[in-house]
């Protein structure tokens, strides 16, 4: 019995990142903290998508990152597929950082990142002003901006340890067999 539980608790701490992409698209999330007149929000998917396809891109595939993208679409009320688009440029962004890199950095992957949303998002403004003729305000899109990028090595630090713990479990049972 305990080793069917065990099997359970790998399966739930591996596919953590899924269910998580999962629940933030499906309930909307985006962490906004309103402090007088400055609302201070910041896009929690992108780091999520940013970090796990940069450090294990087999967690989640483009292929759930691009589903994820169309139910974000459809729940938030946005033009289908703009999400879509904007994930998989991150994930695009994040591949090429990964595939450049010899010894991840989290200063450089802090700065990429910020390079990557400010991409992201301008790729995003201009779609929807120019494509969907929807109004946008540039100034909350840009501190959203910042503020995501200065929240990112919080989130790196914490998904750094379930990835380090995910991979002493792979070495542990390759080892066993």
């Amino acid at each position: 019995m305990p080793d069917k539980r065990n099997k359970f608790y790998k399966f739930i701490l591996y596919s953590f990142p899924v269910f998580l992409l999962f629940i933030l698209v499906f309930t909307g999330f985006e962490l906004s903290i309103i402090y007088h007149d400055l609302i201070i929000s910041f896009n929690f998917v992108y780091i999520l998508i940013f970090f796990w396809v940069l450090k294990k891109p087999e967690i989640i595939g483009f292929g759930l990152i691009f589903l994820s993208g169309i139910i974000n679409d459809v729940i938030l009320n946005f033009p289908i597929g703009l999400s879509s688009i904007s994930y998989l440029i991150l994930c695009v962004m994040a591949s090429l950082l990964r595939n450049r890199t010899l010894t991840p950095n989290l200063l450089y992957d802090w700065i990429y990142f910020f390079l990557s949303i400010l991409i992201v998002n301008s790729i995003n403004y201009i779609l929807q002003t120019l494509i969907f003729s929807s109004d946008m305000n540039y100034e909350s899109l840009m501190f959203n901006t910042i503020c995501t990028s200065l929240v990112y090595p919080i989130f790196a630090k914490i998904f750094n340890r379930i990835y380090i713990y995910n991979l002493k479990e792979e070495n542990a049972e390759s080892a066993r067999q």
